[in-house]
């Protein structure tokens, strides 16, 4: 759980200087444009390679504290700049990140362990999320990362967006707005090559039908969903953005440290009094951190900073979201599933803390040094109750790009 990973994570400026040199390398194929601006003014840079026509987007970086899409992004424009196939029929164009502003405030590129990782960790509001801001913000509020993402979709018409993501511990899963027949067996066969395991019971996917294990697509929005007080309805996102032009979205989630305890399929004993118990820790962990915040504000200055404000968000969905655990108890859940669940309740007031403790170090505060001996708590608990193993960062790299590949393949077979 301390190994240094073989690689390190590539910064935005690391991505512009490669997609500068591939297009200098082949400007016949390859160009390189500015198409918008953050709310900070960095610029948000589109790599397109080919002219087809058709055409696939991949997005990388729409989450900062989810660095391998930016791995991936570099390895992908690579082959197909290589492969005259990738590119005979179809066009690639690249997003090289999506969210400039929250990658500059996540600070692990190269992280030995869990807890290296989130004393550098930032994951803005939903607001703020380029992909999630049209689910929680009217039209005329949208950030600008999100209107530059929508206006490419417009001008590329993809038949595909692929949108890079992952997540800290856990297994492989993909999130697909309509379905890809043909892509679960190659996803798993590649997930099981590189020893990385398919999350088959992802707290992000509940309740949506699946097309194979790990493969879940979005149920219509004449559904319900599983946690209604979560604000992010999936429905809503810039994933379905695509659907205006006859295109879809695949979300690819790959782990940076894995747990073989989140592919089990076997049925749980007993999973209303598991998912009880979770809620119940996940509203005490939540309140030890809102007492350390509240006991802090005063002396802080800068209290609507970017980290105090997605601190705060992270724990206003906590109670909510205990609620919906405590009155829902799915019929067949797997150990996966509940596996899921108590990752993701640990996440959340893990992350609010660590983001809250950047802010108290900043600040020199007093209560950084208690609060960082709870993190690296609940770090070592974290890697511990899910026996984390860190994957290779060619690893997570390979198996990214591979369902990439195989999901515009077999998204373009089922086109007219």
């Amino acid at each position: 759980m301390s190994l240094l990973p073989e690689l390190r994570y590539p910064s935005v400026p690391e991505l512009v200087s490669f997609a500068c040199a591939l297009a200098a390398r082949a400007p016949g194929l390859c160009t390189l444009r500015q198409v918008g601006s953050s709310r900070a003014g960095r610029p948000l840079h589109l790599l397109s390679v080919g002219h087809a026509e058709r055409s696939v987007l991949v997005v990388a970086g729409a989450h900062a504290n989810e660095p391998t899409g930016g791995s991936t992004l570099r390895v992908l424009a690579e082959r197909v700049l290589s492969e005259r196939e990738l590119r005979t029929d179809t066009s690639w164009h690249f997003l090289l990140c999506a969210d400039p502003d929250g990658a500059s405030l996540h600070t692990t590129p190269a992280p030995r362990s869990l807890l290296d990782y989130h004393l550098g960790f930032y994951r803005p509001t939903g607001a703020e999320q380029p992909e999630w801001s049209p689910s929680v913000l009217p039209p005329d509020r949208l950030p600008p990362e999100t209107r530059a993402l929508t206006a490419v979709i417009d001008e590329v018409r993809p038949y595909l967006q692929v949108t890079l993501h992952g997540t800290d511990l856990g297994g492989s899963w993909v999130q697909l707005t309509r379905d890809v027949p043909g892509l679960a067996e190659p996803f798993a066969k590649s997930a099981a090559q590189l020893h990385i395991p398919v999350e088959t019971g992802a707290s992000d996917a509940a309740g949506w039908p699946a097309s194979g294990p790990g493969v879940h697509v979005m149920p219509g929005p004449e559904s319900g969903v599983a946690y209604p007080s979560m604000p992010d309805d999936a429905r809503r996102s810039t994933w379905y953005h695509t659907h205006r032009h006859g295109g879809l979205t695949a979300v690819v989630e790959v782990p940076m440290w894995a747990s073989d305890l989140v592919d089990d399929p076997a049925p749980h004993p007993a999973p209303a009094a598991a998912i009880r118990r979770l809620a119940r820790r996940l509203l005490r962990d939540s309140l030890e951190v809102e007492r350390i915040l509240a006991e802090a504000l005063p002396r802080l200055h800068d209290a609507e900073g970017p980290l105090l404000r997605a601190a705060r968000w992270a724990l206003d969905l906590i109670p909510g979201l205990a609620a919906d655990w405590t009155h829902t108890a799915p019929a067949g859940t797997t150990m996966a599933y509940v596996g899921s669940v108590d990752a993701f309740g640990r996440r959340l007031p893990l992350r609010a803390a660590a983001m809250l403790l950047r802010v108290l170090r900043e600040a020199d505060d007093g209560a950084a040094p208690g609060l960082e001996h709870l993190v690296a708590d609940w770090c070592d608990s974290f890697a511990a109750r899910f026996r984390a193993r860190w994957v290779p960062l060619e690893h997570q790299v390979e198996h990214q790009s591979r369902t990439v590949l195989v999901a515009a393949q077999q998204a373009r077979e089922q086109m007219p």
